[in-house]
């Protein structure tokens, strides 16, 4: 089992190295293998593509991490080490989010979110029913999932120039208020 993961990180940091020096559609498995020293059949005893490949990286080094923090409420905490994640990789992270089509980083981004989010709403709602319809436990994650790839696709796409306890800052702050109270709040004068 260990050899899988050491092979799995491997083919990882080869693609990571690929990406910040050529666009990643044109990336190959056999640069890939290369780079990591294994041959093409390794590559696809543990992942389908690249574009799996790369759904496991976002996956194992972005929200697996948080899982625990997710799981003990520490909402925000979670939040700035997703951001904090993106940043120790920003080289990697600016060049793969301008990956566009079917296989895009924001595709990835929403499907990865989702699928953690899911699975806290439904442990969370257990066997009783929302207070509205639409607020099944798919729908909801749905929504998260959408505002936060948004939210994570803007800050890498302008450089990752706010820190990112900043950005679970603003976050926190968008996503415990209602949009009529940001309306609110913008018809305000600062003092």
């Amino acid at each position: 089992m260990e050899e899988k993961k050491d092979i799995e990180h491997e083919l990882a940091a080869s693609l990571k190295r690929l990406a910040v020096r050529e666009p990643f559609e044109k990336i190959t498995i056999k640069q890939i293998t290369d780079g990591a020293g294994v041959i093409r059949v390794t590559f696809y005893n543990h992942f389908q593509d690249k574009y799996d490949l790369l759904e496991w990286i976002v996956r194992n080094e972005i929200l697996d991490p948080i899982h625990i923090l997710l799981t003990n409420r520490m909402y925000k905490q979670a939040v700035v080490l997703i951001f904090t994640n993106l940043q120790n990789d920003k080289e990697f992270y600016r060049h793969i989010v301008s990956i566009e089509g079917q296989n895009s980083f924001t595709e990835l981004g929403q499907k990865s979110i989702y699928s953690l989010l899911i699975m806290f709403f439904k442990e969370r709602a257990g066997n009783t029913r929302p207070k509205h319809p639409w607020m099944e436990p798919e729908y909801l994650a749905e929504y998260y999932a959408q505002s936060m790839t948004y939210v994570v696709v803007n800050w890498i796409k302008s450089g990752m120039a706010v820190s990112p306890e900043e950005m679970a800052t603003a976050y926190e702050y968008i996503a415990t208020r209602s949009m009529w109270d940001v309306l609110d709040e913008l018809g305000k004068e600062t003092s």
